[in-house]
């Protein structure tokens, strides 16, 4: 089996350590406070096609969080020195850490962690999942005017992603999609929200908050040159209910078609061949 695989920005230099050997002091504010940002890149045929999309977000995200940013050579370094001669027919999952450091303007951490993508990560994008709503309990606007809550940051806090994920699991599904106070959709706990409906692609609008979708953006982008018109659109659950397709994107796990929603069974229309076949191009 390929083994996991670790590399640091260390004095300017991209340096592959043992996946067991200490890459950070225990006083790293991302590792005490979530205080950092990361993104997960997928590396097939041993190459990694969507990463300027990638540095693109992790750039944005540091910028929100006001978190300096080594620049984008430095990740593309750190990237390139763990794909190096990774095999060509195994998938992996590149995490690209980006944290405060020690803070007092000290230099900031930066990771990138490579291992095989999860089985069940697969299994997934294959053969679909099973999702339940869960509220997040913000009402959908207020992130857009409280720039404190991070909107639109893919931040390391993802304890409350992860929770969400433990419940849904201990309910015998295998993601989720919140909801807002008023019932509007977001996203989910990994992923953003795509759903089929009168000839058009949907997805929930991002000044609610939510992460923007690199995933996401590239399938709208190549939908609408193929003719499958796109927009922006604040749904809600019923909308997925009544949909003839349900997706969640993310950049590792690909389009996986929602198959129940609510322990309802749900289909797609014959539509997932289609959304995987855009985004393979």
């Amino acid at each position: 089996m390929t083994s996991a695989r670790v590399v640091v920005w260390r004095n300017g230099t991209a340096t592959a350590v043992a996946p067991d050997e200490p890459v950070v002091t225990g006083f790293d504010l991302g590792l005490g406070r979530g205080d950092g940002v990361f993104e997960s890149v997928l590396v097939t045929g041993g190459t990694t096609p969507h990463l300027d999309a990638h540095l693109t977000r992790l750039r944005r995200s540091a910028s929100i969080m006001e978190l300096a940013h080594p620049g984008d050579d430095a990740v593309r370094a750190v990237v390139a020195a763990g794909v190096a001669d990774w095999p060509a027919e195994v998938e992996g999952a590149c995490r690209v850490l980006l944290t405060r450091g020690l803070g007092d303007d000290g230099p900031p951490t930066l990771l990138a962690l490579l291992a095989p993508v999860p089985a069940e990560t697969l299994r997934q994008r294959e053969q679909g999942i099973a999702v339940v709503s869960l509220p997040l309990g913000v009402p959908a606007d207020v992130r857009a005017t409280a720039p404190w809550l991070l909107g639109g940051a893919k931040t390391l806090s993802y304890a409350v992603n992860m929770a969400a994920l433990r419940h849904a699991h201990a309910v015998g599904a295998d993601d989720v999609v919140f909801t807002s106070v008023e019932g509007r959709l977001l996203e989910g706990p990994t992923s953003t929200v795509v759903w089929a409906a009168g000839g058009r692609l949907h997805t929930p609008p991002v000044d609610t908050g939510i992460l923007a979708g690199t995933t996401q953006a590239r399938l709208f982008d190549r939908a609408g040159a193929a003719g499958w018109p796109t927009t922006v659109t604040p749904g809600s659950v019923e909308d997925m209910r009544s949909a003839d397709a349900v997706w969640l994107l993310s950049g590792i796990r690909g389009a996986a078609t929602v198959t129940r929603l609510d322990d309802v069974p749900h289909g797609d229309a014959g539509l997932s061949r289609r959304v995987r076949e855009l985004l393979a191009r």
